[in-house]
């Protein structure tokens, strides 16, 4: 199986005047995407955010996003997972929403972009909620040449709240751009995995995560459709792996982390 555990929303509704190759007025805002995975051998995506891209957007924002994640999932069940997304800054309307997404609802992980330093003290209710519902948190991270956003996190923020909450599986999304320096932030915490989504398709990054962190500490994403699926697949399917450990990175440690 084949799980891109790092996939968003696309904004476009569709119009009456699409050409018909696109297929929009049939398929909605993520049935194109999965006609690209089709293409490519994905069986199933990590879909998360709505259409807003507010770096601190409001719980009414919040749950609109959210909201428009559930129904692709009912759409597309057997191949839409859906993850809750939270500005943390909100602790308490953060909780209310993972019960009512995870605990009461069909969702299956957890997204933080950029609206707070995932290790600040609001996210420790929320990592060890995600524990007791034994979902992942799925936090953007990157390391920026020009300065990152003010709340935006690296991976040495990471590092910090998976310290403190060791029973808690993190996913460094896109391990922190600057892939070399991500990897060796997590190499002690077991509960953190690396993560192959946006960016370029560099040769060697895949490589570099198997001989730091193990086939196993690594999961596969595209972050569709920003970027494509085919040159973000790429790092794995031309990477000088074994073909189990290919296998464990494009989908194994998914099914493993989200209990399929």
């Amino acid at each position: 199986m084949v799980i891109d555990c790092h996939t968003h929303i696309q904004g476009y509704k569709g119009s009456p005047d699409d050409p018909p190759s696109l297929k929009l007025r049939r398929t909605g805002r993520t049935g194109y995407l999965l006609e690209f995975a089709d293409r490519l051998g994905i069986d199933k995506i990590c879909l998360s955010l709505g259409t807003s891209r507010d770096y601190y957007p409001t719980p009414e924002v919040i749950a609109e996003s959210n909201d428009m994640v559930w129904a692709e999932a009912e759409r597309y069940p057997d191949r839409i997972i859906g993850f809750c997304y939270l500005n943390p800054r909100y602790l308490q309307e953060s909780l209310a929403e993972m019960d009512r997404c995870i605990a009461n609802g069909p969702f299956r992980g957890i997204k933080l972009w950029v609206a707070i330093h995932v290790d600040h003290p609001n996210l420790d209710p929320i990592a060890d909620k995600a524990a007791e519902l034994g979902v992942p948190i799925l936090q953007h991270t990157w390391i920026k040449i020009a300065g990152n956003l003010p709340d935006e996190s690296e991976p040495r923020h990471v590092a910090a709240i998976a310290e403190r909450h060791p029973q808690t599986t993190f996913i460094m999304a896109h391990s922190g751009g600057n892939w070399e320096r991500g990897y060796k932030t997590i190499i002690e915490h077991q509960n953190v995995y690396g993560e192959l989504a946006g960016g370029d398709p560099e040769m060697g990054q895949a490589e570099m995560a198997v001989r730091l962190l193990g086939a196993d500490r690594l999961v596969w994403g595209s972050d569709a459709p920003g970027r494509s699926f085919a040159s973000q697949l790429s790092k794995v399917t031309g990477a000088d792996l074994t073909e189990d450990e290919k296998a464990a990175i494009l989908g194994g440690n998914m099914e493993r982390i989200l209990g399929l």
